[in-house]
């Protein structure tokens, strides 16, 4: 599975890439002015949470992307204003919320001004692809644009490291879980 900065995805079966040439193969169509943000492997059966430097994600089921051939452009996977990017892909392969099963249930956002929360997976409701997507942090103002979205449990140590080379170390427990629609924490 792989998305653009524009917000198109596309699924491709890893068969395709099997034979690789020695000039390389052509993995996805950009358009002037697109670049591919992220890849994944992803089950057939996986959810996709896209995420916009607007504060937006998205959640959807894999299903409703068509798995295409190499050359093709892809599908609409988010919905964006002008001025906003896709800055993260994340793939969950629960189902569950319940974090039982072993999968990250909880998505970590961070914003370019240095704040940060975390958020339940089940606070983001599982829509249809392309549309715009729902609050995951706050934006503007005193967080800036939303620059970095990863899959996290309490057991994982962070590390975050601002423009200037500053390097914070913490554990993912330490940040605290908050709703959707908030402004996070430094």
């Amino acid at each position: 599975c792989m998305v653009t900065r524009r917000g198109i995805i596309k699924k491709c079966a890893v068969e395709k890439f099997a034979r690789p040439r020695s000039i390389g193969l052509i993995a996805v169509d950009l358009v002037e002015g697109d670049e591919l943000v992220e890849v994944a492997l992803t089950s057939g059966r996986s959810e996709i949470m896209l995420f916009s430097s607007g504060g937006k994600a998205v959640r959807f089921a894999e299903s409703q992307v068509r798995e295409m051939g190499r050359t093709a452009r892809g599908v609409r996977g988010l919905n964006l204003k002008d001025d906003h990017d896709v800055i993260s892909m994340l793939i969950f392969d629960n189902h569950s919320d319940s974090g039982d099963t072993g999968d990250a249930n909880s998505v970590l956002v961070a914003t370019e001004n240095g704040f940060g929360k975390r958020s339940v997976l089940s606070d983001f409701p599982l829509k249809n692809r392309g549309g715009q997507g729902v609050i995951a942090i706050k934006v503007g103002g005193r967080n800036g644009a939303l620059i970095g979205a990863e899959k996290v449990v309490d057991t994982d140590d962070l590390m975050l490291i601002t423009g200037g080379g500053r390097l914070v170390r913490t554990r993912a427990a330490e940040i605290p879980t908050v709703g959707r629609n908030t402004q996070g924490v430094r």
